[in-house]
């Protein structure tokens, strides 16, 4: 398995509409796509407002790359979210253990 760390940083004053979008459409999303075990989404805290994150798990290699193309070692972002986000990064490590 696959776990893949995407970090988002918000433009300065785009905290609310980015959330928005975050809880409201790729929360959802990502539960909802096929190939991933886990999703854990993570919210900003007071003292770093303008972050976001995923933390998921993907059953393999191949079903990452099956929704995100071969070029899965960089962030993609929809294009109706450009205007939001200051930086990402993405980080994929293998798998060791998933507690449940």
């Amino acid at each position: 398995m696959i776990m893949r760390i995407f970090q988002v940083v918000t433009r300065p004053g785009k905290e609310e509409e980015f959330g928005k979008f975050f809880h409201e459409t790729a929360i959802p999303l990502m539960r909802s796509t096929k190939g991933i075990v886990q999703v854990l989404p993570g919210a900003p805290r007071p003292d770093h407002p303008r972050e976001f994150s995923f933390v998921m798990v993907w059953e393999s290699l191949d079903a990452l790359k099956a929704f995100v193309g071969d070029d899965y070692e960089n962030p993609h972002i929809d294009p109706a979210e450009a205007e939001l986000v200051e930086s990402r990064s993405i980080k994929h490590y293998d798998l060791v253990g998933l507690i449940t």
